[in-house]
């Protein structure tokens, strides 16, 4: 009897002629990301990626998720946890579609994510001959939701086009790279016979010389300086501390740069900026050196804060330069050259003797106020501070918990370590800790999501049973949206669609194998996150938010409503 045939698209084969072991663009994909040092990929199989997903699986790692979203989520964190690059995998036409918004949480965070994802076959690309799995403008999709978007041409230029998309993903200003690879090409690329890769050495930025000059000039006249440092700034960690203490700068940071500079450091005062008790100071300020920050509206008061007049700002998109606050001197640079050639030209300042205390001050009043403000929540900021280890990896979802204290009071100290959804699309907290316990197996990662986001990719539950990396998923259940209720609380508008039915997790839980603890005070979620950490596995905390006393203010961020005057 004939074996029933397949198809690669290209021409009909039956299953038995795709020899298992025969090399495929599978094989120069792992070479590339060996080279690259990086040993896992996330992804669903599919017909139109099968020779991929089955050599990484063979030879390095591939976890399978359950939906494409978590995969470029659980990339993204890898690569945000490492500081390399995380590879997701996912199929042609609705398998790429569902990654498309995880894509764009990854690219506002300036995150190496390299998505491979398959194609028809080459030949019936733009025919609209109804293929399976067919779409339209796929590669047009891909560049709406990536920094750069490469299509493998030919069987022989798979090398070279992955490796250019490596390189892409190097070269600052870093983001994410989508390779759209047709499922012909992917069994017809042979490692032997791949053209002549372009090795180009990726070359930092230096920004004119007459400009960092003329900005080192200005920081030693000085008296009342501010660094704000932004994800841009996140690689120079380390330059940015030093030239800090140099100066003798208080420091801000945006969500995205968090950890730049330890949280701990006396000269911190953190992602603050906009908090009543930080104003007097910024107001104060004579010189805001702007590293690596678009001073994105969410963190300006929509941009009304009274930042200091004087700015110098250095970014290597020339397009942000100025665009929300005016800057003095204009860097089109890369901070890792930027900040350590500053910090040489620094050979005196004239900074007031009283700033630095004035800078804790303030750091301190702002911390006091927002403790006051959460209620019970201090508490549980506390212990997950007190218990954790100096390294771990803190993910939090957009949920009241997370957007609120997580992304503030919850010190973080490298930002590696720093994890949240900068695009602020709920329900990716879980993958992202799946992707971050994967990167960094020997420390615990604790992720903060609410129960509305953790629904919407629920079915990751059971792949963090399955790879079972060392998670702390902290749930904290109200109910529904408690965020956008607190809106509607605050507008006196009815309560709808906030509302949700949230299932029994217990039962879910212990359906996947996960251990499962409920808790309704500060001292029971204590005594569960030390059982949890002591484990070498994932355990779900669920915090029941109701039954929690003091109880937290409501969270009202504030919205823009046009005036029908």
């Amino acid at each position: 009897m004939s074996s029933m045939p397949t198809s690669t698209e290209a021409h009909q084969v039956t299953a038995e002629s795709l020899t298992p072991d025969e090399f495929t663009g599978g094989d120069i994909l792992v070479e590339v990301m060996r080279a690259a040092g990086v040993e896992v990929a996330f992804g669903v199989i599919s017909i139109h990626n099968l020779p991929l997903v089955e050599t990484v699986q063979r030879d390095l790692r591939f976890v399978p998720v359950r939906h494409e979203a978590a995969a470029i989520n659980a990339a993204d964190a890898y690569a945000r946890a490492t500081g390399g690059i995380g590879v997701a995998i996912t199929s042609t036409g609705t398998g790429a579609g569902n990654a498309a918004g995880s894509m764009l949480e990854a690219l506002t965070a300036g995150s190496r994510v390299l998505h491979v994802t398959g194609n028809v076959a080459s030949e019936l690309i733009g025919q609209g001959k109804g293929a399976y799995h067919e779409v339209p403008r796929q590669l047009q999709m891909l560049q709406a939701v990536s920094q750069h978007a490469l299509r493998v041409e030919t069987a022989r230029q798979a090398r070279a086009t992955l490796t250019e998309a490596v390189r892409l993903l190097t070269t600052a200003p870093t983001g994410t790279v989508s390779v759209d690879w047709p499922i012909d090409l992917q069994y017809l690329a042979k490692p032997d016979e791949q053209n002549k890769v372009d090795e180009r050495e990726v070359q930092l930025r230096t920004g004119a010389r007459r400009d960092v000059e003329r900005a080192a000039t200005m920081m030693k006249q000085a008296q009342r300086p501010l660094i704000w440092v932004g994800g841009g700034a996140r690689e120079a960690a380390e330059d940015v501390t030093r030239l800090a203490e140099a100066w003798g700068a208080g420091v801000l940071s945006g969500t995205n740069g968090r950890g730049t500079v330890a949280e701990d450091h006396e000269l911190l005062i953190g992602n603050f900026a906009a908090d009543e008790a930080v104003e007097p100071l910024l107001q104060q300020a004579d010189l805001l050196l702007t590293l690596g920050s678009h001073l994105r509206g969410n963190e300006t008061r929509n941009f009304s804060l009274p930042l200091p007049e004087q700015h110098i700002q250095v970014d290597l998109d020339s397009e942000v330069i100025g665009i929300n606050f005016p800057a003095t001197v204009a860097l089109q640079a890369d901070v890792r050259s930027v900040v350590p050639a500053l910090t040489e030209l620094l050979d005196q300042t004239s900074v007031d003797p009283e700033w630095k205390q004035q800078v804790q001050d303030a750091a301190r009043q702002a911390r006091e106020s927002h403790r006051v403000d959460i209620g019970a929540y201090a508490q549980i900021c506390d212990s997950i501070r007190a218990r954790l280890p100096r390294r771990a990896v803190v993910v939090r979802d957009v949920t009241v918990p997370g957007s609120s204290w997580g992304n503030r009071l919850l010190q973080t100290y490298d930002p590696r370590d720093n994890i949240f959804a900068a695009g602020g699309g709920i329900g990716q907290g879980l993958a992202q800790a799946i992707g971050a316990g994967v990167a960094r197996p020997d420390d615990p990662v604790l992720a903060i999501v609410g129960d509305g986001g953790l629904q919407v990719y629920l079915g990751e539950l059971a792949v963090l049973a399955e790879q079972s990396p060392h998670v702390v998923l902290v749930v904290f259940n109200d109910g529904g949206y408690g965020v956008l209720r607190n809106l509607q609380k605050a507008r006196s508008a009815p309560q709808r669609a906030v509302d949700l039915l949230t299932p029994d997790l217990k039962l879910v839980c212990n359906g996947m194998g996960l251990k499962h603890k409920r808790v309704e005070d500060p001292e029971g979620f204590d005594k569960a996150l030390k059982k949890a950490l002591k484990r070498s596995g994932p355990t779900v905390i669920e915090v029941m938010v109701d039954e929690l006393s003091p109880r937290p203010k409501d969270l009202v961020p504030p919205t823009e409503a046009p005036s029908a005057e």
